[in-house]
């Protein structure tokens, strides 16, 4: 019987052991990295924190890499630094796809697996791209738009030439389509400069014989403040103005009403299930080269649509409550 006891004693020992390596599947040296442009935009330190979370929860390595401004050449250099160090996988924000294509297609083909989010590049061989809905996420704001213009005025675009922007740009023109007296009478290049965006806009404020302006909307996120800042200086805040994306700065321009409404994405949730989908792609691996794109039984989605919502004074308390709350932990 005591026999019997001992060896049941060391067969749950066993169990319990292998219970647990199987549960410790990361190793220290496991690492994974976020590559983006503009780095240092608030948008991409919230999608920092998504990445940092995970990495934590699993126990590996994370790094974000990218140009500190809008430089697509140097993001293509910065991901090919990458590709160089062998990771686990990589995610990617795409400045220019024309660009980046090859780089991503060259990391595929050295085995390291490549997930695109926030800006894809869909003809390249990365597995599956995460983020907005941007044609949704324009149809939300062009409807916004509509009913504050009640279907009439002159509105100007703050934009860069990425395919993320282009597809909200349609979306906000599909709305539009049907309304003849919306009219778009410029869509305009910061050039991954928010100060581009103040100076277009005080030329449409300030320069005689220009077409009078009704509404601004911004289609990516560091435009917004400084579209507010030239109406403001110009005591025009009867002029209409839409944002995107929830940074500290737009969300207090929100509350207080210089900025009608801003368009939320998720980049923390895009960074976070990005790193958990590399991950199960590392520890179970699939064939890299296979094209999945066609494929009726693959194992990954060709698109995750992380979410999209408005944000105006209604709802805008919670949203700044939500980013407190993530600063604090």
């Amino acid at each position: 019987m005591k026999r019997f006891s001992q060896f049941l004693l060391l067969t749950l020992v066993a169990v319990t052991i292998s219970l647990l390596s199987g549960c410790s599947r990361h190793d220290n040296n496991e690492r994974y990295i976020l590559v983006t442009v503009n780095s240092k935009l608030a948008y991409w330190q919230t999608a920092a924190a998504g990445l940092a979370k995970a990495g934590a929860l699993y126990g590996v390595k994370v790094d974000v890499r990218g140009p500190e401004t809008y430089d697509p050449q140097a993001e293509v250099k910065e991901f090919q630094d990458a590709v160089a160090l062998k990771p686990a996988g990589i995610l990617v924000s795409v400045a220019d796809s024309g660009l980046m294509q090859p780089a991503i297609n060259g990391a595929i083909e050295s085995g390291v697996p490549v997930i695109t989010i926030d800006a894809d590049a869909p003809a390249s061989k990365r597995l599956y791209f995460i983020g907005t809905n941007n044609l949704q996420a324009g149809r939300l704001g062009g409807q916004r738009v509509l009913d504050k213009l009640h279907g009439k005025g002159n509105v100007v675009f703050y934009t860069m030439p990425q395919t993320n922007m282009d597809e909200r740009l349609k979306g906000y023109k599909d709305v539009f389509a049907d309304h003849p007296g919306i009219k778009v009478v410029e869509v305009f290049n910061i050039k991954g400069d928010a100060g581009n965006a103040f100076d277009r806009t005080q030329h449409w404020l300030t320069e005689k014989g220009v077409e009078h302006i009704d509404a601004f909307v911004c289609l990516e996120a560091s435009s917004g403040k400084d579209v507010a800042e030239a109406v403001r200086r110009n005591n025009a805040t009867d002029r209409l103005i839409v944002a995107m994306d929830t940074d500290q700065a737009t969300l207090d321009l929100v509350k207080s009403g210089l900025i009608d409404a801003t368009i939320a994405q998720k980049p923390y949730t895009m960074a976070f299930y990005g790193l958990k989908q590399l991950d199960d792609i590392h520890h179970y691996p699939v064939d890299l080269k296979k094209d999945y794109g066609t494929d009726s039984f693959s194992p990954f989605p060709r698109f995750v649509d992380t979410g999209v919502s408005l944000v105006d004074k209604v709802n805008v308390d919670l949203f700044l409550q939500e980013r407190q709350e993530a600063g604090a932990k």
